[in-house]
């Protein structure tokens, strides 16, 4: 809501969940460089992921670009799994068995510069759960 004043913005607070859910919205956006010195990336496990199903919402991948790329690893299977943009910068796998963790998160900046967050994800992950990872971006 960067482009949109403050008044406005004062207009549409709270309102997310019912505009998102409206239909079809055309929106105008453009990235802003975070500079969010000392956070590493963050992994937030969202709601309504399940073994199944994975949901990842990237934060804090300071300066590096828009992620193009995001890649799950089980624990200890050796083997990336491509995740798919889900919107914005939550990216999903889905799986025709459980998953197992841990997992490790590998993410690729539009500038094509690579991330690996090993483990950062529990065996018990939650949904609606964050977890920070030792890596950033410099």
């Amino acid at each position: 809501m960067e482009n949109i004043s403050a008044a406005r913005q004062h207009l549409f607070a709270g309102l997310n969940d019912k505009l998102r859910h409206a239909g079809i919205i055309d929106i105008q956006f453009r990235r802003v460089a975070c500079n969010n010195r000392g956070l590493t990336v963050n992994f937030h496990v969202e709601v309504g992921s399940n073994p199944n199903y994975l949901a990842v919402l990237v934060e804090y991948a300071n300066k590096a670009g828009t992620v193009v790329q995001m890649d799950a690893m089980e624990a200890n299977s050796g083997y990336w799994m491509p995740m798919r943009r889900s919107w914005g910068s939550i990216w999903r796998l889905d799986s025709y068995r459980p998953l197992r963790g841990p997992f490790s998160m590998r993410i690729r900046s539009e500038n094509g510069r690579t991330l690996v967050a090993n483990n950062v994800i529990p065996a018990s992950w939650r949904p609606n759960t964050d977890y920070r990872s030792y890596v950033q971006f410099t």
